[in-house]
């Protein structure tokens, strides 16, 4: 719990690993439902896919945006 407490790290860095994870996870589960439609063939399959991707796409620009405009932001409450 010591190493927990001492580490700092500020709410737009959290946010930002946030966004990453989430576009990963999106990616992810693209994947697997490119893995769906090549088993049993189902067109529904590819619209989630361009659904997940076009989703995980926002995010990224999303967190690009952010990102530059929050770049003026203290890192990790250092002053």
């Amino acid at each position: 719990l010591r190493i927990l407490s001492s580490t700092k790290m500020s709410l737009r860095s959290f946010h930002l690993l946030f966004i990453a994870v989430s576009v990963a996870f999106a990616v992810g589960f693209g994947a697997w439902l490119v893995e769906n439609y090549l088993r049993d063939g189902n067109v529904l399959w590819i619209l989630a896919v361009t659904l997940c991707l076009a989703c995980a796409a926002g995010m990224v620009v999303y967190g690009v945006r952010f990102s530059r405009n929050t770049r003026h932001l203290n890192q990790a409450g250092t002053r």
